[in-house]
């Protein structure tokens, strides 16, 4: 039994009920982070707290970036500082697309006057418990432990080098779209998973807002009757829509994307808890 914890699931427009892209990943005990939007930190804590087993902000054993948009890592300097501050001891692991390392080194550097009055004050914190160990993939197996496997698959969302994500744990299967167009890929990679998280924007919805709403979201997401189309191919046991909008009205999108497909569907809320 695995746990998904649904930290952050909206846009880079402000939402009140909706933080930025973070989700955690819960397998034997350990947990597995993917994207880092802002509040992710305070939101893990939140989870622990609400006893989510294996859970440890402190402890993760890794984290998984799908690109460098803002909506999905304004919060990773957050992931580096919170949890050394908190009693991190490891290397942090991360793993994402091409300049990650970069926005890393960077926010090093943004934070130094942080750093080194941590680490010469009173608090004593060591400097090489920061660590943190980047991994600049290309698509293919990119992680895996005694727990899980991990395979990035190579995404299409404008300029950006961005990735989806597939976590194997023995027979249980979670795929993780990232921000994309429609692709083939995802049906492959979701081909009778027991979960696909996956982009959504409600067509009727967005032809209400600007024309420019629209042309955005299609050159560079997924409607709901796209993402029908993906789901009807791939039949996960589960569809969780993600990556949604102050305006999109849940009963709406869930009945667009039941026009066609017949499995089962959920909205993503930040905080939820899901067992599979």
């Amino acid at each position: 039994m695995g746990q998904i914890v649904l930290l952050g699931t909206g846009t880079p427009n402000l939402n009140a009920q909706r933080t930025g892209q973070a989700t955690a990943l819960v397998f034997g005990g350990r947990a597995y982070l993917v994207d880092c939007g802002a509040g992710v930190m305070p939101r893990l804590a939140q989870a622990q707290a609400n006893g989510v087993d294996g859970l440890d902000p402190t402890r993760l054993s890794a984290v998984f970036i799908s690109h460098l948009h803002a909506d999905h890592t304004l919060g990773y300097a957050d992931v580096i500082l919170s949890t050394w501050i908190n009693g991190r001891t490891e290397p942090l692991r991360v793993y994402g697309p091409r300049g990650l390392r970069a926005m890393t080194d960077h926010l090093l550097a943004a934070y130094d006057a942080d750093i080194r009055e941590r680490t010469h004050s009173l608090e004593g914190l060591a400097r090489d418990t920061l660590t943190v160990d980047v991994h600049e993939i290309e698509p293919g197996v990119c992680y895996a432990d005694d727990t899980l496997q991990v395979e990035a698959f190579a995404v299409d969302h404008g300029g950006l080098q961005a990735f989806g994500y597939t976590f194997r744990a023995g027979a249980r299967t979670v795929v993780l779209s990232g921000d994309t167009t429609p692709l083939d890929v995802v049906a492959r990679q979701a081909t009778g998973a027991d979960v696909l998280i996956h982009n959504a924007y409600s067509e009727g919805a967005v032809k209400q807002r600007p024309p420019e709403a629209w042309a955005i979201r299609r050159a560079l997401l997924t409607s709901t009757r796209q993402l029908a189309d993906i789901a009807g191919r791939a039949l996960p046991k589960r569809l969780i829509l993600h990556h949604l909008e102050s305006w999109d009205d849940p009963a709406q999108l869930i009945a667009e994307v039941r026009e066609g497909y017949a499995g089962e569907v959920t909205i993503a809320n930040d905080g939820d808890v899901i067992d599979f």
